[in-house]
């Protein structure tokens, strides 16, 4: 498996929300990252797929929900998010995709 694939494993979209539109005024930007990624891998992926300096990586973990799928109990999965801080002058535009 090449590189970029890799990267791309880690990272599997951007969010973009309300709230992770308030971040990216403050130089932030927010991704849906693979469950088991660390904040040093987040912080390469972005950084060699964007071409960017990440200045801090933080993570946060939301609890998939118990909902009801066609009457039976079911679970959404559980998803990690990674807010990425870049240093001046860098940025991303995650509303041309990925």
């Amino acid at each position: 498996m090449n590189l970029k694939a890799e990267l791309y494993d880690v990272i599997r979209k951007p969010i973009i929300t309300e709230k992770a539109t308030m971040a990216s005024e403050h130089g932030a930007v927010v991704f849906e990252v693979e469950i088991g990624a660390t904040k040093p891998q987040i912080k390469e992926a972005v950084e060699k797929l964007f071409g960017v300096k990440v200045k801090a990586v933080n993570t946060t973990v939301t609890k998939g929900k118990v909902k009801k799928f066609k009457g039976r109990p079911g679970r959404r999965r559980n998803v990690k998010k990674a807010y990425v801080t870049l240093h001046e002058g860098n940025t991303i535009d995650v509303t041309t995709g990925l």
